[in-house]
């Protein structure tokens, strides 16, 4: 556990790419095989259930601390953090509990059956045998995850580094559903699996955004336009008679999507397809609001599988017979891909397409079709050399994204909550509504959005003082506030939502800018937001 804890505070220490794999690689070297496992475990979001709610820990460390719950509420507020706030105010180590990460772990698990007394006493014990940092990441294993910048990509290419195992390979054998009280290191990580080589994906490439006017990618007959899907971006891999579905995220999510298993016996072995997951309700492109009630769900009903389908849009061959062609130019890998999926397209019960390639002759006629855009389901456009290899990451040159311009609305600020970080003492996350009628003939702010980026240093600063100034209500680090200023808010998406008090869910809402210029009477309306809709 003490390894555990320092390894922590040199992570959140630092925001060099190159010191936390460097530290991370010389932990995984270093801690004992179960450690490792648990480690791995929860860096990669896979934290045992909270065994204690939060209220409950608020009293007994405000108890501990000899601090009354107001005042142990109000630090909480400005830290930001429960499990800082709570390492923060316990008195300092009198004994020195010396448990294995495991042990605490294990513990951890075991303490959810327990009575509440029993709860608080084992807590009590540990936060005052614990240093601050051991405190600190104690508690987070109680609470929640740890945001100290480590991607699951940064923690396999530490594994990577202490074992010798390829990145792609670790990638693939830490997904799934592992259990890490149960599994051990030599099973997870270092036995050999001939699985781990044939479902092995390629590093997926990425685009930029693009870069000044279009006119400036130079002769148009050089490129390739289609349009910019908003899904799940994935691979598709068909080796050994078996089928193997990677999320851009290294997430392998076959068993998310069973219907894929009909492709199997369609599409060959050796082949590796590069493609978006996309919701297809009534044999259309639905909106990412669709595709979220496939997300995340650990088992798919075949209700599910009905009211909320899916298909995989390919548009990009990386591997056939067997062969890795990411070399040959993209044009001609589109000419095997579209050999390979438009027979399989005249079945519509298979589930899956193939995404147009767009050729024009004038820049002006790529701008029309991207702004077509919102009505064909998309985000705007990809740009892609016809003669571009599949390059690994994101690189610039060849692949360019082109998106719409936002969606955008004036809203007024009606809600605040302090910030995360260098903005704990600083209200950044703020809740807008819109006008609305409601039953009564009245006018009413409506809750639609929230947003917390957007603004500079400067701007921030300013309206925290302003809310501090205009409180109405407090509801814990909720303050509603005087409705007064407006924003323009921009989103990427728009859709009816049930979930919502407004009825319409945005993707991707932040802060334009402040329109210091307008009244609140001039801000947007409900329905104004609704006109959006497509």
């Amino acid at each position: 556990m003490k390894d555990f804890a320092q390894l922590i505070r040199k992570l959140d220490s630092t925001n060099k790419t190159k010191v936390k794999v460097e530290a991370l690689a010389s932990y995984f070297k270093n801690a004992n095989d179960p450690d490792k496992v648990w480690t791995i475990a929860i860096l990669s979001h896979r934290r045992p259930s909270r065994p204690v709610n939060t209220t409950l820990l608020r009293e007994w460390a405000s108890e501990l601390a000899g601090i009354p719950l107001w005042l142990f509420e109000e630090s909480y507020h400005i830290v930001g953090d429960l499990a800082e706030t709570i390492a923060l105010v316990i008195p300092s180590a009198q004994n020195n509990i010396d448990k294995s990460l495991t042990r605490i772990l294990k513990d951890l698990l075991a303490l959810k059956s327990k009575t509440e007394e029993e709860k608080k006493t084992f807590l009590t014990e540990h936060w005052q045998s614990m240093t601050y940092y051991e405190r600190f990441v104690f508690t987070k294993f109680i609470t929640g995850g740890f945001r100290i910048g480590i991607s699951q990509k940064l923690m396999t290419r530490s594994l990577s580094m202490s074992t010798g195992i390829d990145e792609d390979i670790l990638a693939y054998k830490l997904m799934g559903n592992w259990d890490p009280d149960t599994i051990s290191f030599q099973e997870l990580v270092l036995e050999e699996k001939q699985s781990d080589a044939f479902s092995k994906p390629y590093p997926f490439y990425l685009a930029y955004a693009l870069e000044g006017d279009i006119e400036n990618l130079g002769d148009t007959s050089l490129w390739f336009a289609e349009h910019k899907w908003d899904g799940i971006r994935s691979q598709m891999i068909f080796r050994n008679g078996e089928i193997f579905v990677w999320s851009r995220g290294e997430e392998l999510v076959t068993d998310k999507y069973p219907e894929f298993s009909m492709l199997l016996g369609q599409i060959p072995d050796g082949t590796v397809l590069d493609g978006e997951i996309l919701p297809y309700p009534n044999e259309t492109v639905g909106t990412f609001n669709d595709l979220q009630k496939r997300i995340g769900r650990k088992t798919v009903s075949k209700n599910l599988l009905k009211s909320h389908p899916v298909i995989v849009r390919a548009y990009d061959l990386l591997e056939w017979d067997g062969k890795d062609i990411r070399v040959l130019p993209f044009k001609k890998r589109r000419e095997l891909l579209e050999a390979l999926i438009n027979p399989l397209s005249t079945d519509r019960s298979l589930p899956i397409d193939l995404s147009e390639t767009m050729t024009f002759e004038t820049w002006a006629e790529f701008a029309t079709e991207r702004n077509l855009s919102r009505e064909k389901k998309s985000e705007g456009l990809m740009l892609k050399r016809k003669d571009s290899p599949y390059l690994v990451g994101r690189k610039k040159g060849d692949w360019w994204k082109w998106k719409v311009d936002p969606l955008t609305i004036d809203a007024v600020l009606t809600y605040a909550m302090r910030g995360h970080g260098r903005r704990s003492n600083l209200f950044t996350d703020y809740t807008f509504g819109l006008w609305n009628i409601n039953e009564d003939g009245e006018k009413e702010l409506v809750t639609f959005a929230k947003a917390y980026s957007g603004l500079t240093d400067a701007e921030f600063r300013k309206v925290d003082a302003w809310i501090k100034k205009n409180t109405l209500e407090r509801f814990g680090p909720v303050r509603s506030v005087t409705p007064h200023h407006v924003f323009e808010i921009a989103f990427e998406g728009i859709a009816l939502s049930g979930r919502h008090k407004s009825g319409v869910a945005t993707r991707f809402p932040r802060i334009l800018r402040w329109r210091t210029d307008k009244s609140i009477e001039e801000a947007n309306s409900l329905e104004d937001l609704k006109k959006l809709i497509p």
